[in-house]
């Protein structure tokens, strides 16, 4: 009976467990597990053809998402991390309720005897394997009758039957849907000659941009002709210009000053301590205890520059602060490396060929940071071409092999501080400058403690936001008290389908408060990850066209070159009715170039750039046949194929897999078009502006 009475404790554990495993919010709904929750007008959330979800379902699925976040990381869900859990439960509640509506309109249904099939029969579902299995991963019977048996745990059966109806409910669902989905040999033959055809092609083409625009004549009425035409092109949804304020949350160096203190603290007891995997545990570090040896590439930038180039065994580092973290750390060990590891910093500028010029310059920077004109840093942020710039060209700790071999070469056989080059690697040029080099390796607890910002800095930014909030209020002037308040006033412009929102992030939060608020509207003061915001709607653009006159210079270049497309178009097509493709280079003053290997997933034509009618024409004719004129994107151009080289038979092997790739392919698309279909027909009313404003 231990076990029965462990099963019935738990049994709510377990539920929450599956409803994580298996994603079964719908199920909930299906089963109609929550149509007790308060269903008045005053409650509902969301409104799907008349169905409604009471804020306490949705509140509750959303709840669910958090605490499972917080039993895995040990940590508050962020603030837009909810934000997007609200939207994926938002469009999980709808979706689930219209497959049921569809489902009920269907006539799907499931059985007595499916369910007794999926408890009892020789494959019973994987829960009832996973929670009433034995050591040998079979059903333990006895233990399931005895607790579908048991009148104490009668409520919780009912819900994992009703858990089980509705999976296998929706399961007959999804097969529906992927019997209308057929792949015919036919399909797969040519889906596998799509993929690995390829040919070599010649081509001869004129470009939009070197035709000068005087060389077409624009007006006025070809201009709006165009934008009557393309009309949609300019469309533009309901728009919000948001004046905002934010304050930031991160932590401040009283915050930091805290940490370093507390690890100050702990230090000797650090050093005392005999197991320091339990003391880690204990003091909540965010580094885990390991038993690895570490060179410096494999710690974390920061912490291999406090320990590395000589470590000390049994000394304390630290305490330091890298990044959010601050770090204490013991070296426990020390033992010779098999390889060496430097620590360099670099300058590079790209060149792809032999460039004398380009040597020239850099010797001469070179020669001003020997001379103390300069810094390396300072010549590294100012013309060094790749991302390492902005950090004075740091590469970090490196091993043998991590970098191109003639890199390798200079770095590892430089003298320390030295600048050498320039060298040539296939990037460019580049002077490199070896800064440390480190021939050990570590054995490390490392104490890192989260610098968090102080709950009551976080109470007083708040206040700070309030108070702009309050007096905005009282004078109708966002803008003055903001700068009253020494306080920056940024703009920004979201629509309501905005993903993510310039300077801001996502933020479903921001975009509820927009969707009632009316010009003049100060939002609450919302959280967001890094920051808190509080801002005025300035103003609200209806949908609909963009003026004419607002896009003039938007519609202006593409007029052009819809010109240049039908003056190019014209001119090539007279002189390949007159001439054959040799004779077109020399007839229209320009140069044959070829492609080779041009298949279906190129996407880029070199001197084209992206074409996609290039390569869908390209692969489109045959060996010897040249296409005719075709306007692209960029260019206007004629294409010969010089050699078609098909793909070798296919093997059943092949034919296998790809036929199943194809059909998973085909019927997530279908379930996809279907579900939009259905979102598409529903009358689907969205409150939750009413309940999720902060």
């Amino acid at each position: 009976m231990g076990t029965m009475n462990k099963m019935r404790e738990n049994t709510g554990v377990v539920l929450w467990i599956l409803v994580f495993a298996f994603g079964v919010i719908w199920v909930l709904q299906d089963s109609g597990g929550l149509d007790a929750v308060g269903t008045t007008s005053g409650t509902n959330i969301i409104v799907v053809d008349g169905d409604a979800i009471p804020y306490e379902e949705y509140s509750r699925a959303v709840d669910a998402q958090v605490q499972q976040y917080q039993q895995q990381t040990g940590e508050t869900m962020p603030p837009q991390m909810l934000d997007q859990q609200r939207e994926f439960v938002y469009a999980q509640l709808v979706e689930n309720k219209l497959r049921e509506h569809e489902m009920d309109r269907l006539g799907i249904n499931v059985t007595n005897e499916e369910v007794y099939e999926m408890v009892m029969g020789p494959d019973p579902h994987p829960i009832i394997q996973t929670y009433f299995g034995d050591e040998q991963g079979n059903v333990n019977r006895a233990l399931l009758q005895n607790f579908i048996d048991n009148p104490e745990a009668r409520e919780d059966w009912i819900q994992i039957e009703n858990y089980l109806r509705a999976e296998r409910r929706r399961e007959k669902m999804d097969n529906l849907i992927a019997a209308t989905v057929r792949v015919s040999e036919q399909d797969v033959l040519e889906e596998y000659r799509r993929r690995n055809l390829s040919v070599d092609v010649e081509w001869v083409g004129l470009r939009y941009s070197d035709l000068p625009n005087d060389s077409v004549t624009v007006t006025d009425a070809d201009l709006e002709r165009y934008y009557d035409e393309n009309k949609e092109d300019y469309e533009r949804p309901r728009t919000y210009t948001l004046n905002y304020v934010t304050l930031s949350k991160q932590p401040t160096a009283e915050d930091s000053t805290a940490i370093l203190a507390e690890l100050e603290r702990l230090e000797q007891r650090f050093v005392e301590a005999e197991d320091d995997s339990l003391f880690l545990a204990r003091n909540a570090s965010e580094s885990p205890f390991s038993d690895e040896w570490h060179s410096p590439n494999e710690l974390d930038e920061a912490v291999a520059e406090a320990i590395f180039p000589d470590p000390e065994s049994g000394s304390i580092v630290g305490p330091f602060v890298a990044g959010n973290q601050a770090h204490l750390v013991k070296i426990r060990d020390v033992r010779p490396a098999e390889a060496e590891v430097v620590r360099a910093r670099h300058i590079l500028i790209h060149s792809e060929s032999d460039n004398a010029e380009i040597e020239t310059e850099l010797n001469e920077i070179k020669n001003q940071i020997a001379a103390g004109d300069l810094t390396f840093a300072e010549a590294a942020r100012a013309h060094s071409q790749d991302g390492s710039a902005s950090q004075g060209g740091d590469l970090g700790w490196f091993g043998r092999g991590q970098m191109l071999d003639v890199f390798d070469n200079a770095a590892f056989e430089a003298p320390l501080d030295e600048v050498v080059g320039p060298i040539k690697s296939r990037f460019g040029y580049h002077l490199i400058e070896v800064q440390d080099r480190a021939s050990s390796e570590v054995k490390i607890s490392d104490l890192a403690l989260q610098i968090r910002t102080d709950i009551a800095t976080l109470n007083n930014i708040q206040e700070q936001l309030e108070d702009l909030r309050y007096f905005s209020d009282e004078t109708d002037d966002f803008e003055e008290e903001a700068e009253r308040l020494g306080l920056n006033v940024q703009t920004v412009q979201i629509t309501p389908d905005q993903q993510m929102i310039p300077g801001l992030g996502s933020s479903r939060t921001i975009l509820n408060f927009l969707e009632s608020a009316a010009e003049g509207e100060l939002s609450p003061v919302i959280e967001l990850d890094d920051v808190f915001v509080v801002g005025e709607v300035e103003a609200i653009i209806l949908e609909g066209y963009r003026p004419f006159d607002d896009v003039r210079s938007e519609v202006q270049p593409r007029v052009y070159i819809e010109k240049k497309k039908e003056l190019l178009s014209e001119r090539i097509d007279i002189a390949l009715e007159n001439n054959d493709f040799d004779a077109l280079p020399q007839v229209l003053g320009t140069q044959k170039q070829r492609a080779e290997s041009v298949t279906f997933s190129m996407n880029v034509v070199p001197g084209l750039g992206r074409e996609p009618r290039f390569t869908g024409t390209a692969l489109g004719i045959d060996e010897g046949e040249t296409s005719g004129v075709v306007a692209g994107e960029n260019a206007v151009f004629v294409v010969k194929a010089i050699s078609v080289d098909e793909p070798a038979p296919i093997t059943e092997a092949q034919r296998a897999q790809l036929r199943n790739q194809m059909l998973q392919q085909r019927r997530t698309e279908v379930r996809s078009q279907w579900l939009a279909q259905l979102r598409e027909r529903a009358a689907i009313e969205d409150h939750r502006s009413r309940f999720l404003q902060q």
